[in-house]
């Protein structure tokens, strides 16, 4: 996990996995602060409704999983390696989150 500077927003839904006691008490252990939609309001967290609508359109529609587990891998490896570390992002000034997070750091 990375080190990030306090202050850090986890911005979700309000799917069960974000709503478990567990996931929120590893948030909390890292001082990561919690943030969740507002119920059926999606514009609440325009951004990662946008990872969602993304990783949907061109991944998980485009393909037949065997497992759950061949997706849940599929959707780690399109994040990993290319979502985070080479996708440019509007939002971002069309810069890559890690191009972006390195910038920030300097």
């Amino acid at each position: 996990m990375r080190r990030p500077a306090p202050g850090l927003i986890h911005h979700a839904d309000r799917g069960s996995q974000y709503c478990s006691a567990d996931y929120q008490a590893e948030l909390r252990k890292h001082g990561i602060l919690i943030s969740r939609t507002g119920k059926g309001n999606c514009y609440d967290n325009a951004m990662v409704e946008t990872l969602f609508k993304t990783l949907k359109s061109e991944l998980v529609w485009r393909t037949m999983f065997e497992t759950r587990q061949d997706a849940e891998q599929a959707i780690g490896r399109t994040i990993d390696g290319f979502y985070t570390p080479v996708r440019r992002h509007s939002a971002l000034d069309f810069t890559s989150p890690a191009q972006f997070e390195k910038m920030a750091a300097n």
